[in-house]
């Protein structure tokens, strides 16, 4: 669920480990372009890097695969040039930043830059989702500087612009993590997920609910979230029913050793309501001066951390969530949670069908960030204007209902009393029964989640 800036995502999805024919060598600086037999920059890039790193089956291959929706994105050879170069990313936050997927003569301004290297030092600690490969093998330095070289060379298709023999350093810079540190005393506090195992070749996504510590009410105005690199996101989720809550600090894994789905972790799921998250290594978001959420004392938030282990040996996994509290004097507003729910969800058999519900408000409401759950079957989840002048314009789209994407708005959305917002799902019911709505991952939801906040 920046999960808040999880964006959606363009090019971070999940790839194959690399695959290499190196050979030893130093790297120069100042090198001469080595002769390649007539081989371009970009065919090095091609064949070495995009072809058997991200143009794999599932992840960048073609429009057929299942990640499609998400990044819109081929790499393929044949393809992957004209995708990339001078093209707009799909990512919310790089659009807005103004970046291309690759942006000739400018790797800073690239989107393919910044999701090879790992380390956000290089670009003022923006980090645009997930980096490439996700889960997957660390492209060795070598490989990330001559991508670069090629950008900052104008990204031409033909021609050699950079040092081949780059392509042959084995190097990979360590990636240290270093955990967030803690609130000082009286400023917030820290909740976690201390160091788990995830096995090789294998997704582990996981829940605990952990008290926040607070002993009174505390208001938040801010909130910062960290996780191990290989992380898809790290969410903290309020609880709509308080009394059916999941034991204190137990580890729940949505999936079995064996991969089959947790059914007793998936229903506990139901009962979440988004409160903080990210899909971003390291995010931080201060919400709107005067404003800030009210979290009541002794509450307690489920965790959620997914990890993608796609390498051959045990990964590591870790997150943090800072919440740093202000005076209530300081206060105006606060700062509440959407949660407008279609539960009148009837979904026929080998179907495909869009649904529509609006929500009005009866008070003026300025929204600050959206999110979208739904289940398995849901393909596209659609949060439009219901009413005034920007009636019907889109504002949010998901493909992706397992990790949908959390958009903060640039500019909050300022909606009127009577005016609201418009649920468009599109489900895909490949079953032989009439699924509706319900708790189970047999069933069916359609939830806009977000942060608002109502005029005074």
């Amino acid at each position: 669920m920046n999960f808040l800036t999880y964006t959606r995502l363009s090019l971070g999805v999940i790839c194959s480990a690399l695959l290499l024919n190196v050979l030893s060598c130093t790297k120069s600086e100042n090198a001469s372009p080595t002769p390649t037999d007539g081989v371009s920059s970009f065919d090095l890039i091609q064949q070495r890097i995009l072809t058997p790193t991200c143009a794999t089956s599932g992840c960048h291959s073609s429009d057929k695969d299942g990640t499609f929706a998400q990044h819109g994105l081929v790499l393929a050879a044949g393809v992957a040039y004209q995708n990339l170069v001078n093209i707009d990313p799909k990512n919310s936050e790089a659009l807005a930043d103004g970046l291309k997927r690759v942006k000739p003569f400018a790797s800073l301004e690239s989107l393919l830059y910044h999701k090879l290297n790992v380390a956000a030092s290089h670009h003022s600690g923006k980090q645009y989702g997930n980096p490439m490969p996700l889960g997957g093998a660390l492209l060795s330095d070598g490989q990330i500087e001559f991508v670069r070289r090629w950008i900052e060379a104008g990204a031409p298709k033909t021609g050699n612009v950079a040092d081949s023999t780059l392509l042959n350093d084995k190097t990979v810079s360590p990636v240290n993590y270093e955990p967030l540190p803690a609130p000082a005393a009286g400023t917030g506090f820290q909740m976690g997920i201390a160091t788990f195992d995830i096995q090789p070749n294998f997704e582990r996504e996981l829940f605990t609910r952990r008290l926040v510590g607070n002993t009174q009410d505390v208001y938040v105005n801010r909130y910062e979230t960290k996780m191990r690199s290989g992380s898809h996101h790290f969410v903290a989720y309020d609880f709509r029913n308080k009394v059916a809550l999941p034991t204190l600090n137990d580890i729940r894994d949505l999936r079995n050793p064996d991969n089959s789905l947790n059914l007793t972790t998936v229903i506990t799921m139901s009962n979440h309501v988004y409160l903080a998250g990210s899909q971003a290594q390291y995010q931080d978001y201060t919400f709107p001066e005067g404003t800030a959420l009210l979290i009541p004392a002794g509450a307690s938030l489920d965790l959620n951390s997914h990890f993608v282990n796609k390498t051959s040996a045990v990964m590591k996994g870790e997150a943090q969530i800072n919440l740093y509290t202000v005076d209530k004097s300081k206060v105006q507003r606060v700062v509440q949670t959407l949660d407008l729910g279609n539960t009148s969800l009837t979904i026929p058999a080998n179907t495909r069908v869009t649904l529509s519900k609006s929500f009005t408000f009866n008070k003026a409401r300025t929204i600050l960030t959206l999110t979208s759950h739904m289940h398995k079957l849901g393909e596209k989840f659609v949060i439009k204007i219901k009413g005034g002048s920007r009636d019907g314009e889109v504002i949010y789209t998901s493909t992706d209902w397992e990790h949908p994407d959390i958009v903060t708005l640039k500019t909050p959305l300022a909606l009127q009393k009577g005016e609201g917002l418009t649920s468009e799902i599109t489900y895909n019911n490949t079953t032989s029964k009439t699924v509706n709505f319900g708790l189970t991952s047999e069933d069916e939801m359609g939830i806009i989640f977000g942060y608002y906040y109502e005029d005074q």
